[in-house]
């Protein structure tokens, strides 16, 4: 039986389970919000609550502690800076786990972990993605409109007819055939007729 055993083990080795929760950590201060499984959250949340009470902290060894944890030196900056402002005027209590649907596959309980005004910056988030889609809709429905114009005209000059097929061949026979005209003129122009030699006078033997 397991009375009086704290924790749960996951499935994985004591080495494993401490590497899983510090990517856990480190990605929940990165983006303020992850989704995993209802078991995973349940053992992130008191990991993730001790360390921004040390960012509470905020003293040279609580930075040096929570560094040892947190994978990025990033993040540890952004705990201390950032969300110990953020939870300055609360005791506890700094994330929330909300359930969700079950995971396609394998059927495991999905949750999401969340901390505590992550919500705010998510709003931000979709509104900036939503303005920059309506911006880049006007630039789409430019370039589908040239590309029809093109394909338009495409298509106009593959359904010639025969007909105007053999007066557009027609026409560039009557082009050349003026353009070598012309040449023969032009190094001629008014013909001289050869100028007759005189017979040249002898005089007289005597």
């Amino acid at each position: 039986m397991r009375h009086r055993v704290h924790g749960r083990k996951l499935g994985r080795t004591t080495p494993h389970r401490l590497a899983l929760l510090r990517n856990l950590c480190t990605s929940l201060f990165e983006h303020e919000r992850v989704t995993t499984t209802v078991q995973k959250a349940k053992e992130v949340r008191p990991v993730a609550e001790k360390l921004i009470t040390l960012g509470k902290n905020g003293s040279l060894h609580a930075r040096r502690r929570v560094a040892g944890i947190l994978l990025k030196a990033a993040v540890v900056k952004k705990l201390f800076d950032t969300l110990a402002a953020r939870y300055a005027d609360r005791n506890g209590g700094y994330t929330r786990i909300v359930k969700l649907a079950h995971r396609e596959g394998d059927g495991a309980d999905l949750a999401v972990i969340e901390l505590l005004g992550s919500e705010l910056s998510v709003k931000k988030a979709e509104k900036a993605a939503a303005e920059k889609a309506t911006k880049e809709k006007p630039k789409k429905q430019e370039e589908q409109t040239s590309e029809g114009k093109s394909s338009d005209a495409g298509a106009e000059g593959a359904e010639e007819t025969p007909e105007k097929v053999t007066k557009r061949i027609s026409r560039k026979i009557k082009g050349v055939l003026k353009k070598d005209d012309k040449s023969e003129k032009k190094p001629g122009g008014k013909s001289k007729a050869p100028r007759a030699q005189k017979p040249s006078k002898k005089e007289p033997s005597e």
